[in-house]
């Protein structure tokens, strides 16, 4: 780990503007995956703005139709809330499957969305409900936030602020997980909205989270695991790793698609 200046500011607005003054500062969250690749000498900011005085960005706010996700709230937290499990358990689920306990009680849904990993969870929610994105400047569509591998629409700076989640009429969130680190090798989010709006999130499968268009259409039709199981997704462009093939992958795609409409419809 190279050397670096720790900042930590008490209010957003002094958080952005240190964030601002240093080109190659970065923001500390939950450090779970930050201070992991510091160590590796991968990733050496020669500043850490400390988000974790912040109290503006740890709200948890359960409304008809919503589920608002502070920034700072912990993997841990919504897992836990009687609020969310009551009103959208499928993102209550979703987070309890984060990593491990350690992880889920440090880390973060901003920090976790910014860092944009391939393999991470929350993506496949902000894409399988439709999520709105609030950073310090502006509100960005979930369809539009995930570029790439490791790269979001986030500006230099540009600070996650909350996550904002429509409620659907039934949803659910299956993975095949890495059993050492508890990644997704594949995790599909399913998601009903009624009037045939229906979101299929994928994540883990390809360099960073996408849509499943064409289980989409068929779940439109009939919200049903049999509308799903026959569809062979290609597996051109899927990630090719140590862990799976990408011909593996899709066809967990499809696996994990079917279970979550069986999870969905319980």
């Amino acid at each position: 780990m190279r050397a670096f200046e720790y900042h930590r500011p008490a209010n957003l607005k002094d958080a952005v503007a240190l964030a601002e003054k240093k080109d190659e500062g970065r923001y500390l969250a939950g450090g779970q995956s930050l201070v992991q690749a510091m160590k590796l000498r991968l990733s050496a900011p020669t500043d850490l703005v400390d988000l974790n005085a912040l109290q503006d960005l740890k709200a948890l706010k359960v409304e008809p139709g919503a589920v608002t996700v502070g920034a700072m709230v912990r993997h841990a937290e919504v897992a836990s809330s009687s609020s969310v499990l009551k009103t959208l358990p499928a993102l209550a689920a979703l987070a309890g499957q984060i990593g491990d306990r350690q992880v889920r009680h440090l880390g973060t849904i901003g920090g976790s969305l910014a860092n944009n990993d391939p393999a991470a969870d929350y993506p496949a929610a902000v894409l399988g409900l439709g999520a709105t994105i609030t950073t310090n400047k502006r509100k960005i569509e979930g369809d539009k936030f995930f570029k790439g591998l490791y790269e979001t629409a986030l500006q230099p700076g540009e600070l996650i602020t909350a996550v904002t989640f429509p409620v659907p009429k039934r949803a659910a969130y299956m993975k095949f997980k890495n059993p050492a680190s508890r990644f997704a090798i594949v995790g599909v989010f399913v998601a009903d909205f009624g009037g045939g709006n229906v979101r299929v999130g994928v994540t883990g499968a390809g360099p960073c989270a996408f849509r499943q268009s064409e289980m989409e259409q068929a779940l439109k039709k009939n919200f049903a695991p049999d509308s799903v199981a026959g569809i062979k997704v290609s597996p051109d462009g899927l990630n090719n790793d140590l862990h799976a093939s990408p011909e593996y992958r899709a066809h967990l795609i499809t696996i994990m698609a079917k279970r979550a409409v069986e999870a969905a419809l319980k």
